[in-house]
C-alpha cells in the first residue's frame, strides 16, 4: 500500500502549554511552528508526527480519535505522565485512559 500515517493533530486552546505538554511526553522535537500550530517529529524517525492545532472551542463529547502508546513500562509511563498534567480516566488489564491539558483523551499501553 502506498499510505501511510504522518501525523497525529491534537486541537488545543492553549498552544505553549500543550506544546510543553507533548513535548515532555513524547520526547520530541518541534520541527516548525506558527502561531496557531506546532509540528513535532520523533528525533530518530521512526514514528508518526505529531501536531498541534490552536482551536477556539473547548472539547465536547467522546474523543472520535484518539492516539495509543506503547509501553514496556505502563506503570512508570503513567506515573510520569501523570506527573506532566495528564488525569486519569480509566484503567483496564494492560492500558490506561488519560486527558491532556484539552480534555483529549489518549492510552497509555502495555507492549
Amino acid at each position: 500500500m502506498a499510505i501511510q500515517i504522518g501525523n497525529v493533530c491534537v486541537d488545543t486552546n492553549d498552544l505553549k502549554r500543550a506544546s510543553e505538554f507533548w513535548q515532555a511526553v513524547t520526547g520530541y522535537k518541534v520541527s516548525s511552528s506558527d502561531d496557531s500550530t506546532v509540528y513535532f517529529e520523533d528525533p530518530e524517525q521512526k514514528a508518526s508526527g505529531l501536531s498541534l492545532q490552536l482551536v477556539p472551542e473547548k472539547r465536547q463529547g467522546k474523543n472520535r480519535l484518539h492516539v495509543d502508546f506503547f509501553t514496556s513500562d505502563l506503570d512508570g509511563e503513567v506515573k510520569r505522565v501523570k506527573g506532566l498534567g495528564a488525569t486519569e480516566v480509566a484503567s483496564y488489564d494492560g492500558w490506561v485512559v488519560l486527558k491532556d491539558l484539552d480534555d483529549n483523551e489518549f492510552c497509555i499501553c502495555a507492549a
